[in-house]
């Protein structure tokens, strides 16, 4: 038998707090074979970050390995002085971390971050130097490397940072490259491109690729390989066809559960109840064993070993010891007859379409430009046309979802029908008012009525308030509610309908959990009583058993109060399982749009074709052809003349360069703008 290239062993790793001890890496054992992809897969908090770094030896100053090997190449790293491992790190083994912006030297252009590393392990200089940089550059095909190489992190695209990242990590060429969540951050388009990157790199220089990811689609696509952590332990490892043939670990088997899809509308997505368990003291039973539906008492008394679950599958659970047939619980079937369960049906009104007479809300040619100034004067010399003529609509009780890139404009569109940027043209009607053109105070006694849930919970909550006094603040400013006992009373109500005890309104932001916060928010929104509430990517920082519980709560107080979503994101699989319709965006404008079933079962446009194909999906045997796109999204602020997607799309042809196609309807719902089904257009084409 081959012996694998990196070799760990009862790992164990430690951070001290200061007030406890958390064992984040508690006993982890696993074999990455020469050219093989692993992927690590888990929640938030389960110690794959904390992994990784422990086999780079680049702990905080608060965490310690106290405890097994890591051995690459048969050399336990944990015994070598920091002088030697500073040598193997960057040329033996390569991370490539997270968030990208936070990992490149800011005052340091793109090719110095690269030389920096290749100074370090080689003697390149002077041209060689130069030369290897543009080489390793062009290799992750960073578009422009010339050019790029000399620009700063501030002035690169998220894809682009990410392939210097990745340039970095190549540089000395090493045996091992981790990857801890390289695509998280990006949109599909780039995520496609960096994962097709990573599988040519690695085929071409039989690199080994160790892989921590939270998405199921990504695993599916890379890995040889899968183990699944939880709680700082793996609890299954398997191949990947086995894997995602028949998940054996009920955590696995939730995760999968808990993942959005179109043929899961009707009905609320399966939950993992509570949460992962604090990691401050040892476990008597089953870490999972209390979000677990299919525990019984040894579950709790003892802690499980490692069982065989067939077809090459171990997992670390009773329900697989042999003999074991559950009988505490009456005989229930064992693990695979187990049905996944649901956090229950949504009632079915919730997806029947009710056309009205009018919008609740309905938006025409919005512009929202931003001037460019220049000199000594600040003289405007130019316009960024984020959003340059949206028009769309949406009725009570429903959702439209927005699609598209990032620095398409989606997020500008909402923020200029609130007015939290001010629009430079057009109409934004609710409920026959237009809010553009309202003044300050008019508008003001408005804004209970329209909401707006931010990306990252986090940032949008003050830190040095208490939630209760965030929720009242709203609903003071607004004029809701009598006095402050009413307030509070109505603070109380809110957090039990977002599934918090009304305890925690006297604690702090940071006290909670991401999921939790993203609930406070959703609470916010709810305070001033909104008709439509403004969704911008809630749900794309989280885990999918915390999405999943967002995603059931948003939909849940839809049914019951009849609020209609704008829901902005770039994850098709939530508008899949969310939205009623959707608006495709490219370079500030709609390019299609229509039924959920219309766009994504039957796409016109070579835009939204291309989004669609580059969605990483769990079955295989559904994986569209990707479709590449050329180049990098084009500036707002010198649109291409034409059509502004030509430059990059594999069907244009000569009406496309010229003047921005007219609209064309294919049903009463289902609109594209593309000269591919103009008559005159596509005559000429043929």
């Amino acid at each position: 038998m081959t012996r694998p290239l990196l070799r760990v062993r009862d790992l164990r790793t430690w951070i001290d707090t200061g007030d406890a001890v958390v064992r984040a890496v508690d006993g982890v054992s696993f074999d990455v074979g020469h050219g093989e992809t692993f992927a690590l897969l888990g929640e938030s908090g389960c110690g794959k970050s904390m992994t990784a770094l422990s086999v780079m030896r680049l702990l905080p100053d608060a965490g310690s390995i106290v405890g097994g090997s890591v051995e690459l190449d048969e050399r336990d790293l944990l015994q070598l002085p920091e002088a030697e491992m500073r040598n193997i790190r960057g040329r033996r083994i390569a991370m490539i971390f997270q968030e990208p912006m936070l990992s490149l030297n800011p005052v340091m252009t793109a090719g110095e971050n690269i030389a920096e590393t290749l100074g370090r392990h080689t003697g390149l200089a002077g041209a060689a130097l130069e030369a290897r940089v543009l080489a390793l550059l062009d290799a992750v095909h960073m578009p422009d490397a010339a050019r790029r190489r000399h620009e700063y992190p501030f002035q690169l695209s998220g894809g682009m940072k990410q392939r210097v990242m990745i340039a970095m990590a190549l540089a000395c060429d090493p045996e091992l490259l981790i990857a801890d969540e390289p695509t998280t951050a990006l949109d599909v388009t780039i995520q496609a491109e960096v994962l097709d990157l990573l599988r040519e790199l690695q085929k071409s220089r039989r690199m080994s690729l160790m892989l921590i990811t939270h998405d199921l689609g990504v695993v599916a696509e890379m890995a040889h390989r899968v183990a699944v952590m939880y709680a700082g332990e793996i609890v299954e490892t398997a191949s990947r066809e086995a894997f995602f043939a028949r998940p054996a670990h009920p955590y696995s088997r939730k995760l999968f559960d808990s993942v959005p899809a179109g043929h899961k509308r009707g009905e609320a997505l399966a939950v993992i109840r509570g949460g992962v368990p604090p990691l401050t003291g040892g476990f008597s039973g089953c870490r999972f064993a209390e979000r677990c539906d299919s525990a019984w008492e040894l579950c709790r008394r003892t802690a499980p070993g490692w069982h065989d679950a067939g077809g090459g599958q171990k997992a670390r659970c009773h329900l697989f010891a042999p003999g074991e047939k559950m009988k505490e619980e009456g005989g229930r079937q064992k693990a695979e007859g187990i049905p996944a369960r649901s956090a229950g049906p949504l009632h079915p009104s919730s997806f029947i379409l009710h056309p009205s007479s009018a919008p609740l809300l309905a938006v025409r040619d919005l512009q929202v430009h931003f001037p460019v100034h220049r000199g000594l004067l600040k003289r405007v010399v130019a316009r960024v046309k984020a959003v340059d003529g949206v028009s769309l609509a949406i009725e009570s009780g429903r959702t439209l979802g927005l699609v598209g890139e990032s620095g398409c404009g989606k997020t500008t569109v909402g923020k200029g029908i609130l007015r939290l940027v001010e629009p430079t043209g057009g109409e934004v009607l609710f409920d026959g008012a237009d809010l553009a053109r309202l003044g300050h105070g008019e508008l003001r006694s408005r804004r209970k009525h329209v909401q707006i849930i931010f990306q990252d919970p986090y940032a949008s909550l003050n830190p040095r308030m208490r939630v209760a006094e965030t929720l009242e603040e709203g609903m003071a400013a607004l004029g809701l509610g009598a006095g402050r006992t009413e307030r509070q009373a109505r603070i109380d109500r809110l957090l039990a309908e977002v599934g918090l005890s009304p305890e925690v309104k006297y604690r702090y932001p940071h006290e909670f959990s991401g999921g939790q916060r993203q609930r406070i928010a959703i609470a916010r929104a709810l305070s001033v009583e909104p008709r439509l509430i403004v969704c911008d990517e809630p749900t794309s920082a989280l885990d999918v058993s915390v999405q999943a519980q967002i995603l059931n709560l948003l939909k849940e107080l839809q049914q019951k109060k009849g609020l209609a979503y704008l829901f902005i994101t770039h994850n098709i699989s939530v508008i899949e399982f969310l939205a009623h319709e959707v608006a495709v965006m490219y370079l500030g404008r709609i390019v299609e749009h229509g039924m959920v079933d219309e766009v994504l079962g039957d796409p016109k446009h070579p835009y939204t074709r291309a989004l669609l194909s580059a969605v990483p999906v769990i079955d295989q045997a559904t994986r569209r052809g990707v479709i590449r796109l050329q180049g990098e999204l084009p500036s707002p602020v010198d649109p291409p003349a034409g059509c502004h997607f030509h430059p990059r799309c594999p069907a244009a042809f000569a009406p496309c360069r010229q003047q921005y196609p007219g609209k064309t309807e294919f049903t009463k719902t289902h609109a594209a703008r593309c000269y591919l089904y103009a008559a005159p257009a596509a005559e000429e084409k043929a």
